[in-house]
């Protein structure tokens, strides 16, 4: 076992505050030292050190404001090129009361890089591998939805110094790639259901706002880009977020608990609840009533995010959200992101 501890021998004069002080201590914290690492009858309860002595010492004693900087030194304090990784592995389940359970997996594929003369980064983004169940989709419908969404990618964000996205880099770039490929897809997909959903797609994509809530509002994106503060805080906060895609975003309380159990990375645990005053229905029908709300929404989320002690960049991400009412489940939706 470690010995953290050393026998100091008390000298006439001594107190435990004097005593204290060299090791940058409190009394009260080196009484707490002591009594906690000694023998029963040997335990002390005055600043004087009458008849004591021996006094039990740290020998790496660390104060509140050490082992908070050391904590911070171990969590993201600013985005980086670093912060993603190349590729990561995604598992998505989603859950309701009347179907069920669909389980989807997919490879996405990440590059960060930092702007020239701002703050802001390009995150430049891609999908593939896409299996629902552990099969690879089959339906027309599904093919032609990955398809058409494969055809104007990388999708490239604007994203803060805080880590989230704030619009595309070049949207029309995004629309041009589409009108140019949807020439080669209406050679394979032909028919009116393909190109009534083809159409659809289009004028989507082409709502640059309407498209980017889309993808904001996915429980991938709100997971995958954390604002960087969200590591250094410590007390309770307020944060809004999306329960449902393409619904609006509810305002959650939030609190956060870290642990360190080896020398290579932190796991940072989120857990909000729903505060704002709306019903689960208004969240899934996307559309927010005026009227105050006679039954709020029960809901909860947590976000898990591990990362390295040293580079700093994101090992795995995981995030559940629950919407209930009246104690019943209504609708839920689990995400992990891993690296690799």
């Amino acid at each position: 076992m470690e010995i953290d501890f050393l026998q100091y021998q008390v000298r006439n004069g001594d107190t435990l505050t004097s005593i204290a002080s060299r090791l940058g201590m409190t009394g009260e914290e080196l009484k707490l030292f002591h009594n906690s690492h000694c023998q029963r009858m040997d335990k002390v309860w005055l600043d004087n050190l009458n008849d004591v002595k021996n006094i039990l010492v740290p020998t790496n004693f660390k104060t509140e404001t050490q082992r908070e900087q050391e904590r911070k030194n171990k969590l993201p304090a600013e985005l980086s090129d670093s912060f993603f990784a190349k590729t990561y592995a995604v598992n998505e389940t989603f859950e309701t009361p009347f179907e069920s359970p669909v389980t989807i997996d997919y490879i996405i594929e990440l590059n960060l890089r930092k702007e020239r003369n701002t703050a802001q980064h390009i995150l430049s983004y891609s999908q593939n591998n896409f299996k629902s169940n552990g099969n690879t989709p089959d339906d027309k419908v599904s093919i032609l939805s990955i398809t058409c969404m494969k055809s104007i990618m990388p999708l490239e964000f604007m994203i803060d110094e805080l880590g989230k996205i704030i619009g595309f880099a070049d949207h029309k770039k995004i629309t041009d790639t589409f009108s140019k490929q949807r020439k080669e897809l209406e050679d394979f997909y032909i028919g009116e259901v393909s190109q009534n959903y083809m159409d659809t797609f289009e004028r989507s994509i082409q709502d640059e706002s309407f498209f980017l809530q889309q993808l904001k509002s996915t429980l991938l994106f709100q997971t995958l880009l954390p604002k960087i503060d969200w590591f250094q805080r410590k007390k309770n906060w307020t944060e809004p977020f999306y329960f449902l895609q393409n619904s609006f975003p509810v305002q959650c309380e939030l609190n956060i608990e870290q642990s360190n159990d080896d020398d290579n990375s932190v796991l940072t645990i989120l857990n909000g609840k729903i505060t704002e005053l709306c019903t689960s229905q208004e969240i899934t029908r996307g559309i927010k009533l005026k009227e105050s709300a006679p039954e709020p929404a029960q809901g909860n989320i947590v976000l898990e995010y591990t990362t390295h002690t040293k580079n700093k960049n994101l090992l795995q991400a995981k995030a559940s959200v629950l919407l209930s009412h009246e104690e019943a489940f209504i609708h839920q939706h689990h995400i992990t992101i891993t690296q690799g």
